[in-house]
């Protein structure tokens, strides 16, 4: 189980960020429904981690405007277990995406300190 709180009427979490021979990062994320990828990070939170480059894409937006960004790997801790996902190198503060949250349960208290839960379903 995945717990965070509300904040600004934003959903948030933190995720673990497993960095090859250097301690953990723990990063406080925006959940976004809208955005259909796993994880969005600010370049200079990418360059900082030397996060491994892989290639850049056109991403669509949501005002529909269309930008190059980078993407580069990383792994995460979720739900207890390591796994490697895409992060794409962009925007203002990390997000969380719903190619992380498929197949979970997302709940949300909306309320200024609620409760945010990503559990399994079962």
């Amino acid at each position: 189980m995945i717990n965070g709180f509300v904040v600004g009427l934003q959903a948030r979490v933190n995720i673990v960020l497993c960095l090859a021979g250097r301690p953990d990062v723990e990063i406080e994320c925006v959940v976004d429904t809208g955005f259909e990828g796993t994880l969005t990070l600010p370049l200079d939170i990418v360059d900082a981690l030397d996060l491994p480059y892989i290639t850049r894409i056109r991403a669509n937006l949501a005002d529909d405007s269309n930008v190059m960004t980078r993407i580069h790997l990383a792994t995460i801790v979720w739900h207890g277990i390591e796994r490697e996902v895409v992060v794409l190198a962009m925007g203002r503060r990390p997000l969380l995406g719903t190619a992380l949250i498929e197949d979970y349960h997302l709940s949300v208290d909306f309320y200024e300190g609620g409760s945010v839960v990503i559990d399994e379903i079962l």
